[in-house]
């Protein structure tokens, strides 16, 4: 059925609206920059600090999550989260930082355990502990140590794979989506926490398995078609893959959207993010990834130069910059 959705031998002039995409795309991240500057991110307690309790309700029923908010809030603490994790009768309070030192945030943790029991009878304590400042900074640090780490190993997997070129115009791909996601994090006001990282990096790892099937079938055309214009390989392998496009992003969609509505509330960040980033990922594919071939002027000989037995290559010249080590 989603195959019938492209026909098979489409002809859309992606690259006419390249200029219009970059345009669009520029504007996004502007905003995107300006809204972090302004608003920030609704850090969760990984990357601020903060309490984390455990609970359980004895007779394995569902825990009333209103009550249990309620009963939190009534003990003065403002804004608890209280969401359900793993089983119906399993929860987890999340609470700011508490003013004082480290035993003043202990003490709200025996708080919890003490007196929640008797605001609602049957619910049993399971475990708490608090992030501290310290550790918090070192988590946001290293997680985005982690995503840039993810996007140079992509410029170098690429360039290997490919030419300068193209590993360039996947990195660009990829600094797009991941800052289009912060923006998105950033309007929406969804908490960021450490399951969001681990969402960007399998962002990056999705948007750059549908760069490299575009630019896999261009080099391949490439070779096939010596005398036609880059702009018009570039389409023709776009439209060669669209309909493979089309279909992995729908399934995914699909998935995700199920997780998202019936999934519970700990996992949606992260598949809102996921939702996000198959959308973002499939625009920048093609609407960011290929029209960087254009700008940055691929040498087209450097690619048909892989073949060694043909006789109108320049083998003169390395056809990448590592073969010179």
């Amino acid at each position: 059925m989603l195959l019938r959705l492209v026909p098979e031998n489409t002809s859309l002039n992606f690259m006419a609206l390249r200029k219009v995409a970059l345009v669009f795309s520029v504007l996004l991240i502007i905003g995107s920059l300006a809204l972090f500057a302004v608003n920030s991110l609704n850090y969760g307690i990984d990357f601020k600090g903060g309490i984390s309790v455990e609970v359980q309700m004895e007779d394995k029923s569902d825990i009333p999550i209103e009550r249990v908010k309620e009963a939190v809030a009534e003990m003065g603490y403002i804004n608890p989260s209280v969401r359900e994790y793993g089983e119906k009768w399993d929860a987890m309070i999340r609470l700011e930082r508490q003013p004082g030192d480290d035993k003043a945030q202990a003490a709200v943790i025996e708080k919890l355990r003490n007196d929640l029991p008797v605001a609602i009878p049957g619910i049993i304590f399971l475990d708490g502990n608090f992030i501290s400042p310290t550790v918090s900074g070192e988590l946001k640090q290293d997680g985005a140590l982690a995503v840039t780490i993810a996007v140079l190993a992509v410029l170098v997997y690429i360039w290997f794979r490919f030419e300068w070129q193209f590993g360039l115009g996947a990195v660009v791909a990829l600094v797009h989506d991941v800052l289009l996601t912060v923006g998105f994090f950033a309007i929406t006001r969804l908490e960021f926490n450490l399951s969001i990282i681990a969402a960007i990096l399998t962002i990056v790892g999705y948007s750059l398995n549908d760069t490299v099937v575009v630019y896999d079938r261009v080099r391949e055309n490439i070779r096939k078609f010596r005398k036609k214009e880059m702009g018009e390989i570039v389409n023709f392998s776009l439209n060669q893959t669209l309909s493979r496009t089309i279909m992995t992003s729908v399934t995914t969609l699909l998935a995700l959207f199920a997780l998202f509505f019936f999934g519970g509330e700990g996992i949606r960040g992260f598949t809102a993010a996921m939702i996000w980033g198959v959308v973002v990922g499939t625009y920048s594919s093609i609407f960011i990834a290929s029209p960087m071939l254009l700008m940055f002027d691929i040498r087209r000989d450097a690619i048909i130069g892989e073949d060694k037995n043909d006789p109108t290559v320049d083998k003169s010249r390395p056809s990448n910059p590592f073969e010179q080590v």
